[in-house]
């Protein structure tokens, strides 16, 4: 089925999931494989998102309504600007905010899911929380849920962990996480949530789903390579800047191509400025829909460790290094890689030592580094999915 990417949703929905993805793409990537797998299982399911379009997204049978676009102005989230880099007034709040409310009174669902809030995406406050009101208002009350990933970041302003558990005693049944406990238990990241324990649930990690064939028709597209993704969004140019003159440096690895891959987030003057430097040998390109199939021909994996990418990297087997994204007091896909390099799995380059030489020593060590076998439950959609078909049958039609 084709989603529909209109405002109109004019039918009862089993679970309603609103996302807003503020700089990378990840949290719509998770949420779109959640709502294919849902679909999948027979609910009717609408995915409102609130961030910037992401062409070539995969929803299955669920629907999508785009809300007015907005993202993050940068990466300290202080401001919210629209489609076109303008920060947003309080009419383009009210509008939004109508919209997503009369989407919910459409729609009707049995369940509610936000990804991230209350955990994050406080930026949304002026949307999510009268969103929460009518919902609890309503008869019969839909279940509410918050969708998580692995790894929150850590909250230093001085009240915010309280506001946090507050709000979700107040509107939420469950949080989903979505990892696996064994390996990275949510209080490696928030200590808070032995408190709430009761109304978590692991999922397991939400993988994507079989990777699409090389779209160029080569099965040895990307075989032999060192494969840099540089992430999906804004902040891509460091990592990929740096590989781009890493190459000379690396000893054997030097001799085969270097494939960078930038996503649509980066705008085109950066991602061409970074194309026109690259020497023979290195191929800059946009990220591409079969990044999980060349990563299974690559010789190296270097990237960012966000949790998609991550996820993509260990089901290929492939060597990896990390280099985290950790810019103004971000912990969340430190903490990952750290986590994976403890276990054996990947190289770790702090991203504070990031220049070309650092990044082609470290590169050359996790080339050379024995496979590990990594165990981790990976079907996190097709059980979120269960938990959310449970749910939506405990609310009366």
């Amino acid at each position: 089925m084709t989603p529909a990417s209109g405002s109109g949703a004019d039918r009862r929905a089993d679970v309603l999931i609103y996302v807003q993805h503020l700089l990378g793409t990840g949290h719509l990537v998770r949420t779109a494989a959640i709502a294919a797998a849902a679909a999948a299982a027979g609910l009717s399911v609408v995915v409102a998102s609130g961030g910037l379009p992401l062409p070539g997204l995969r929803l299955g049978g669920a629907r999508l309504v785009q809300l007015p676009p907005a993202r993050a102005a940068d990466e300290t989230f202080a401001a919210l600007v629209d489609e076109a880099g303008r920060v947003v007034d309080e009419a383009w709040r009210m509008h939004r905010r109508a919209r997503l409310i009369d989407l919910f009174r459409a729609t009707r669902p049995r369940v509610l899911v936000t990804e991230m809030f209350p955990f994050g995406r406080r930026l949304m406050r002026f949307e999510l929380l009268p969103l929460l009101e009518c919902a609890r208002a309503v008869r019969p009350r839909p279940r509410i849920v918050c969708s998580l990933r692995d790894v929150l970041t850590t909250h230093r302003t001085p009240g915010k962990t309280a506001w946090i558990l507050d709000t979700f005693a107040r509107f939420y049944d469950l949080a989903l996480v979505h990892g696996d406990p064994a390996f990275l238990p949510l209080e490696c990241s928030f200590p808070a949530a032995t408190r709430i324990a009761a109304h978590l649930r692991y999922t397991g990690y939400v993988a994507a789903s079989a990777p699409p064939a090389a779209r160029d028709g080569s099965r040895d597209c990307g075989r032999g390579e060192v494969v840099v993704s540089a992430g999906g969004g804004a902040v891509a140019a460091p990592l990929a800047t740096t590989a781009v003159a890493a190459r000379a440096h690396a000893g054997p690895l030097s001799t085969v191509p270097w494939r960078v891959l930038i996503g649509s987030g980066l705008p085109e003057p950066a991602f061409q400025s970074i194309r026109a430097a690259a020497p023979a040998g290195v191929i800059v390109t946009r990220a591409r829909p079969d990044f999980p199939a060349l990563l299974a021909r690559a010789r190296l994996s270097i990237s960012q460790a966000g949790y998609n990418t991550a996820l993509d990297v260990l089901r290929a087997g492939v060597p990896a290094l990390f280099v985290p994204y950790a810019a103004r007091g971000e912990t969340e896909q430190s903490l990952r890689a750290r986590a994976l390099a403890r276990i054996g799995v990947a190289g770790v380059l702090d991203p504070a030592e990031l220049a070309p030489e650092a990044l082609a020593r470290a590169a050359m060590e996790a080339a050379a580094r024995p496979p590990v076998p990594l165990h981790l439950h990976l079907d996190g959609a097709a059980q979120s999915a269960r938990i959310l078909r449970a749910l939506a049958q405990t609310v009366p039609a």
